[in-house]
């Protein structure tokens, strides 16, 4: 076989094909050496991929350092592990393979952001979706499954519970409330008490709640008049009467803990929800 042409050109050592610079319509490259590829540099035996390939040596297994600015025109691309260190800076688009958006944001198995995303429409989760909160409704297909239903009431727990609706009579306003907050778990009756003294209470109070636990506040319509509880039977029937002995006209508040779960533990240790010791109501007497 005939041997790879060698040459000293100008202030530059060629290896390869001749150089023919000499020529007019042949740019000139300086350097102090051009190696014509395919070119190995390294131990092993190379199968030719690229005009430049750089293997470990065999007691350092760098390839290759690049210490100062590197330029890098046209298109990169990377394989197997890649670090970084120092300031790293990007312009253009940077594309990775592990997001895939058509409409909003399809998520196969979980999506954990350990920031936040905001999404202006809609995000289609098939598992799980966690996140320190949720602004606006979340909605459900048939067929969920519970604890999926368990994991999204959880996430959308809030320091407030609030609820959020367009505003009835207001174009273009929003209706937001917050739930009451207490240290049980409690039920409520209210109504209007009118030209009668006894107030029955709904039957399925019946086993839903505690009648030790029952309290009733009292508020006078149309006049005053001085009111008190003057019993409450089996805690199905509060006995109402008037000091004065006139006819009876008020609007009534009963509260009473409900007895079908357990008592809520008010302080516990822990660092999230999933500590809490007590009973985990999600999903319950469903």
């Amino acid at each position: 076989m005939p041997a790879t042409p060698v040459q000293y050109v100008g202030d530059k050592l060629c290896v390869g094909p001749l150089d023919y610079s000499f020529l007019p319509a042949v740019p000139a490259i300086p350097g102090s050496s051009i190696l014509n590829g395919p070119v190995w540099i390294g131990t092993g035996t190379p199968i030719p991929t690229a005009n430049c390939m750089i293997g470990p040596g065999l007691l350092n297994p760098i390839s290759l350092e690049v210490k100062g600015i590197t330029n890098i025109i046209g298109i990169l691309n990377r394989s197997a592990i890649t670090n970084s260190i120092g300031l790293v800076t990007k312009s253009g688009a940077t594309i990775r393979a592990a997001l895939s958006a058509t409409s909003g944001i399809n998520v196969k198995s979980s999506l954990n952001s350990g920031s936040s995303i905001n999404v202006f429409n809609t995000v289609i989760v098939d598992k799980t979706c966690t996140a320190a909160r949720f602004i606006g409704d979340i909605s459900t297909t048939i067929g969920i499954n519970p604890q999926t239903v368990a994991e999204i009431t959880l996430a959308k727990a809030l320091p407030a519970k609030p609820f959020d609706i367009k505003h009835p009579n207001k174009e273009g306003y929003r209706l937001r409330h917050v739930s009451l907050e207490g240290p049980e778990i409690g039920v409520y009756y209210r109504g209007k008490l009118e030209n009668n003294s006894v107030i029955d209470l709904p039957e399925y109070w019946n086993g839903l709640i505690d009648p030790e636990t029952i309290t009733v506040q009292l508020t006078p319509f149309g006049s005053y008049q001085e009111l008190f509880v003057e019993k409450i039977e089996w805690g199905r029937k509060v006995v109402i009467k008037n000091r004065e002995g006139s006819a009876i006209n008020c609007y009534y508040i009963i509260h009473a803990e409900r007895n079908d779960l357990d008592k809520l533990i008010i302080e516990y240790e822990g660092e999230s929800p999933k500590d809490y010791p007590g009973q985990d109501f999600i999903g319950v007497n469903r």
